[in-house]
């Protein structure tokens, strides 16, 4: 089954956007994890950046998940201020299956633009991100069974 949820993304607001979503529906988080809390990689982040949220999700019912992270830096230390109005929320899409993730994302990426080719993550999942061809932002996540 394929679950469908809004992903928000700020500009390092997320924490205090989200404490203020859980004041009005109420609630705990799911998980909050930083940038300093990710495995080390070839791209380190700043320990200016790593207080800042990587990703948190708050559920709203048994249905919907309200998700979001704050950007970070780009690779070479500037603020990607390419988030703005309009492109700060995205379609986070999970599927059941990982042939079900390969059709959603390649039929979604047909005329469109992947910003994140499919690739397992430190999470142990298949992800990928893409902006279709209408512009609309899509995160896809298959989360591989333990």
């Amino acid at each position: 089954m394929v679950t469908v949820n809004p992903y928000l993304t700020f500009n390092g607001n997320c924490e205090q956007a989200f404490d203020f979503y859980r004041s009005i529906f109420g609630g705990e988080f799911q998980y909050v994890g930083r940038y300093k809390d990710m495995p080390p990689s070839e791209h380190p982040v700043p320990k200016c950046e790593g207080d800042k949220i990587m990703h948190i999700s708050l559920p709203i019912s048994t249905e919907t998940i309200l998700m979001g992270s704050d950007t970070c830096c780009e690779m070479d230390g500037e603020f990607d201020s390419d988030i703005h109005f309009g492109n700060n929320i995205s379609l986070s899409v999970n599927t059941s299956s990982i042939d079900e993730l390969n059709r959603i994302f390649n039929g979604l990426a047909e005329g469109g633009r992947i910003t994140m080719p499919l690739q397992k993550t430190f999470w142990d999942a298949h992800f990928g991100m893409l902006i279709d061809k209408f512009g609309i932002n899509w995160m896809l996540n298959y989360d591989i069974p333990k």
